[in-house]
């Protein structure tokens, strides 16, 4: 991605004076303090306009299904961040972001540009087969992972992608990105020569992507949802540490070794 060069610093998001602060064009006091949830704020500090009622409904539900993964890897090192420094949420939240990645933080962002060249596809005249053979088959010439597929536990089919998609069915969304992510399930068996089934990185861009969330930003979603659940696992961390116990069981293992 390329960002470009600018000499002048500009920003559309915020302005404030002496008497107000606006957000996006509207009053942050008179206009959204109270009257827009967090998802609905998220939505309109990202693209600028209020998110419509799918929109929301299925942003919302993304949100809660990956904010929390349990002990993994990325939440340990927040912990045993958060035992060494206690005064320093702030560090502790940043050193389980930063250990974040494909495997933990999620492939959203790689999934949804498969969905993206794979709809451009179909609008040149592919039918669903053709295009979903058509990006799964240069993943597996490289031998590269299809991005969003497969997952070490879930191995008939993640539980939450049928969820995101009955959420976003209700809500009225636009299924295409949907569609086109089962179409790629069914071609990696035959492509790949494995049965991977779509996991929650590749249910979030579906669902996101047919209610006019950015591509582009595709990737913020998992980050600040793995915020909320690392802001509670050092909350239960100040009151049942967890961090130095961490440390001594790998102690253990290495003089055991």
């Amino acid at each position: 991605m390329k960002i470009g060069k600018s000499t002048i610093p500009r920003t559309r998001i915020c302005t404030s004076d002496e008497d107000s602060i606006r957000v996006r064009g509207e009053d942050l006091c008179l206009q959204l303090i109270g009257h827009l949830s967090f998802t609905e704020y998220f939505f309109l500090l990202l693209t600028g306009r209020r998110p419509d009622a799918a929109c929301k409904a299925v942003l919302d539900a993304t949100l809660v299904a990956i904010a929390e993964h349990g002990f993994v890897p990325s939440v340990q090192a927040a912990r045993m961040t958060f035992a060494a420094a206690p005064d320093s949420l702030q560090g502790a939240v940043a050193a389980g972001i930063l250990g974040c990645g494909p495997v933990i933080l999620g492939a959203a962002e790689g999934a949804g540009r498969l969905f993206v060249d794979a709809a451009a596809r179909m609008d040149q005249g592919a039918s669903l087969e053709e295009a979903a053979a058509a990006v799964v088959q240069p993943l597996a010439d490289r031998k590269e992972a299809v991005p969003g597929y497969g997952h070490p536990l879930h191995k008939a089919r993640d539980p939450r992608v049928d969820r995101l998609f009955e959420v976003a069915r209700e809500a009225g969304a636009d299924l295409r990105h949907v569609r086109m992510a089962e179409g790629i399930e069914r071609a990696i068996p035959r492509i790949v020569g494995k049965d991977l089934r779509l996991n929650v990185s590749a249910a979030i861009p579906a669902v996101l992507l047919g209610v006019g969330f950015p591509l582009t930003s595709m990737r913020g979603v998992p980050i600040l949802a793995r915020t909320a659940g690392l802001i509670a696992h050092l909350a239960e961390e100040a009151e049942m540490p967890s961090g130095f116990a961490l440390s001594h069981q790998a102690t253990l293992h290495l003089e055991s070794s």
